[in-house]
């Protein structure tokens, strides 16, 4: 009985502990669940968008001289969208360009409305721009945008469309249960105001509300998968794309597209690890190479052996398939599972630049003159410098890296999940006659309108980012009389015109230039996306500081009259689903710097954006419809192109594509962190195949005694590929491909590879691939 006893007790024990342990997996699971708690369908995609590399003019600066020739690291569409189960969904596309097409946006809703029916429609899906003014022109479809392009570039165009769909298509597909989290916090170091005189014409009183005279801060979204986890991230953060500089003529995405790449390099590397470790090499670029080996040569008198048998090749045939497939990052490496997408996109950047260090003249190297950024009365010396000055690239990492740093930090502190509806308010209206009711200070009202497009005198001037030519200067208000024959020629503006504008002089009267079609926009589509409690305005140009704050102010205000209101996150986010130029306050439009004269619609343009968007806030709260407004032309059938097509390629006799012309030196061994590899092959012009998700140029490693692995891309920041022809209209063309070795590269041997397409005169594509010889990297 006494053994009963016992066991019984045991029993017991037994049973209470194991009772005890359900309870504490109870709670735990229900703890896990509300953390988890997947109240939406989640998907993220990405596709390459690298346009022409070679002969078209880079879309920003509208300097005619500057033509792209070769790729700093390629450009990409990145998508996000969020449903409720059985509900409405939004789409939101973040751009490596320079600012979203009201065609391409056309053209691809048409795509999705043939594939999906009503599920994607103007109405959700937004399409953003980072503003890189390193990417290919031509695609939009208003003259005043495509002079510089020499028209319309159908190839620029259609790689952006079809990249565009793909990455929506592909979040469509990965759509599963999931969460978002939002996050927010301050760079400081990131951006400065390049147009301080206007920004100090607003009133005092309410400059003293903000602490800085630009923006600094950074709105994270964090997506995971209830099945993946972590699946990407995309921000919002304002700062120009202007690191590279008007000269530059390479493909680069600038710094948001450097930071979008660190940053899913970096999600890469530390995988399911959620404490940012600060792995991120001293050149900036995030480890990701470093850990492929472990069966390194210590031996260097062996390693130059085995790179000595492998000696540079002659050009040979390749397939199309075989860029794609050597590409580091390619799909074919992430079959199991998505891969990670991180974008890093535009907000109110409109006077905002990354060109830390101040604006100075090139010739006496003083800072330029305050309010006109002239140096001896010319704007063409004064130029903004970045931190890496007078290196444009090491300017473009450490802005990219700073954004970095702050969105990886925000990613891992995340914790306020988003809750609530998805919805959304999207309409077109005609800017240039909106007639607008302001409160007049003393009490009751005025009705002002807004005008035609037009630019000022200011807007010729350029900015510090990007100086104009001639005799122009920012803060212009009143023209001069050689310039008005000039624009005379074109169009006179009429007195009401003119009036309307004022103090603006109008330069171009672009609203009311016609011939052969329309200059400028003139029926714009603003729209309101909400997920929970973040919000997103997309505007369709560049805000200023000061005009992003009241537009928000004043939505946000509309959105926290109602309940739940306060806990509202406003984002703007910057040239999305069209562009019409800058938007600033009334205040500094009176100054008519850069930014002033380029706002198109008159002083009230501002004030007709709010009005509007209170509109869109309010049916958004109330859950009725908006009007949809006139629709905008489509273009297309209209456009003109004076680019000249490629004819044909060549190469010397005896020399066959892919050939090289200058290769590594033989024994050669160069030192991490410290040399560059720089190897020139015979190739042909990058336009005949764009190698979209493929790579022009890579650097493969030795694995084992025969086995090349891909290593570095032209998707990655250290590895350039340039492209360059002895002349405009010569058939023979060179590869140069530079490799910056990073401090974080694995020991071993090493060759560079080209992949490229030649044109035959009868118009036939051959692909070729050529290696240098091996060499040693210790």
């Amino acid at each position: 009985m006494e053994f009963l006893g016992l066991g019984d007790n045991k029993v017991r024990r037994t049973y209470g502990a194991l009772w005890f342990k359900i309870a504490i997996l109870l709670v735990l699971c229900s703890v896990q669940g509300a953390l988890s708690d997947s109240n939406y369908l989640i998907g993220l995609g990405s596709y390459d968008i690298t346009g022409p590399a070679a002969d078209v003019n880079m879309m920003g600066y509208a300097n005619m001289e500057q033509i792209a020739s070769g790729v700093h690291f390629r450009l990409r569409a990145r998508t996000f969208i969020v449903a409720e189960p059985q509900e409405n969904r939004v789409a939101f596309v973040n751009l490596d360009a320079c600012m979203a097409s009201q065609l391409v946006k056309l053209k691809v809703v048409e795509r999705l409305k043939a594939r999906y029916g009503d599920l994607y429609t103007e109405k959700n899906v937004a399409i953003s721009g980072i503003h890189t003014h390193a990417g290919p022109g031509g695609y939009l479809q208003y003259v005043v945008y495509i002079v510089t392009s020499l028209g319309f570039v159908r190839q620029s165009f259609d790689v952006l469309v079809n990249g565009i769909e793909k990455s929506i298509i592909q979040a469509h597909e990965n759509l599963g249960p999931g969460s978002i989290f939002v996050n927010k916090g301050e760079i400081l170091d990131a951006g400065v105001n390049r147009s301080p005189s206007a920004y100090l014409n607003n009133p005092a009183s309410e400059r003293s509300k903000y602490k800085y005279d630009v923006d600094k801060e950074m709105t994270l979204l964090k997506f995971v998968d209830d099945q993946w986890g972590p699946v990407g991230s995309f921000n919002w953060f304002a700062t120009h794309g202007t690191s590279m500089s008007r000269s530059n003529s390479l493909i680069s995405g600038d710094n948001k597209g450097a930071a979008a790449r660190f940053m899913e390099d970096w999600f890469e590397e530390t995988g399911s690890r959620s404490a940012y470790s600060g792995e991120v090499a001293a050149d900036g670029i995030p480890r990701r190479v470093s850990n492929l080996f472990n069966d390194r040569h210590d031996n260097h008198h062996e390693l130059l052996e085995l790179a000595a048998s492998f000696q540079s090749p002659p050009g040979k045939p390749a397939t199309r398939t075989l860029s794609v497939a050597r590409r580091v990052r390619g799909a074919l490496r992430q079959a199991d599972k998505p891969g990670f997408v991180s974008a890093f996109c535009q907000s109110n950047c409109g006077d905002v630049s990354p060109n830390v260090l101040g604006a100075f003249c090139t010739d006496t190297g003083l800072p330029c003159e305050f309010n006109h950024s002239t140096c001896g009365g010319k704007n063409e010396l004064c130029y903004g410098r970045g931190p890496g000055y007078p290196d444009e690239f090491e300017s473009t990492r450490i802005i990219g890296e700073r954004q970095l740093r702050k969105a990886v930090d925000l990613f891992n502190k995340a914790s306020e999940q988003l809750r609530g509806k998805v919805d959304y308010r999207h309409a077109y209206i005609d800017f240039s006659q909106i007639e607008v009711t302001l409160t007049k200070q003393g009490g009751g009202s005025e009705v002002v309108k807004t005008c035609p497009a037009a630019m000022g005198f200011g807007f010729a001037a350029g900015t510090t980012d990007g100086p104009g030519a001639f005799d122009f200067k920012q803060g212009d208000d009143q023209g001069n009389p050689f310039w008005r024959l000039v624009r005379n020629v074109l169009k006179t503006p009429g007195k009401e015109q003119v009036d309307c504008q004022n103090p603006k002089p109008i330069l171009l009267d672009t609203g009311e230039m016609k011939e052969p079609y329309d200059w400028a926009p003139s029926i714009l589509p603003i729209q309101i996306i909400r997920i929970g409690q973040l919000v997103i305005l997309s505007v369709p140009g560049e805000f200023t500081t000061m005009a992003g704050r009241r537009l928000r102010d004043a939505v946000k205000t509309v959105l926290t009259s109602g309940s739940n209101g306060a806990n509202v996150h406003v984002v703007i986010a910057g040239l999305t689903n069209t562009y019409s130029q800058y938007i600033t306050t009334f205040e500094e439009f009176q100054v008519q710097r850069y930014e002033g004269a380029s706002t198109l619609y008159g002083p009230h343009t501002l004030s007709a954006y709010i009005q509007e968007f209170k509109k869109l806030a309010t049916a958004l709260t109330s859950g009725k419809p908006v009007a949809p407004g006139p629709q905008p032309p489509d273009l297309l059938d209209k456009q003109i192109s004076l680019l000249t097509p490629v004819v044909m390629d060549a190469t010397p006799r005896g020399v066959s594509f892919g050939d090289c012309s200058s290769d590594v030196p033989q024994n050669s061994t160069f030192k991490k962190g410290h040399d560059m590899v720089t190897v020139t092959f015979w190739s042909a012009c990058p336009r005949n195949d764009l190698m979209t998700e493929g790579t022009f140029a890579l650097v493969e490693i030795l694995h084992g005694k025969d086995t090349w692995v891909p290593a570095y891309d032209d998707d990655d920041f250290c590895l350039r590929f340039k492209w360059s022809r002895p002349s405009k209209l010569s058939t023979r063309s060179q590869a140069t491909i530079e490799w910056r070795i990073p401090q974080s590269a694995t020991p071993g041997v090493y060759r560079i590879r080209h992949f490229g397409a030649s044109k035959s005169l009868v118009g036939s594509i051959r692909h070729f691939t050529g290696s240098s010889s091996a060499f040693v990297v210790a």
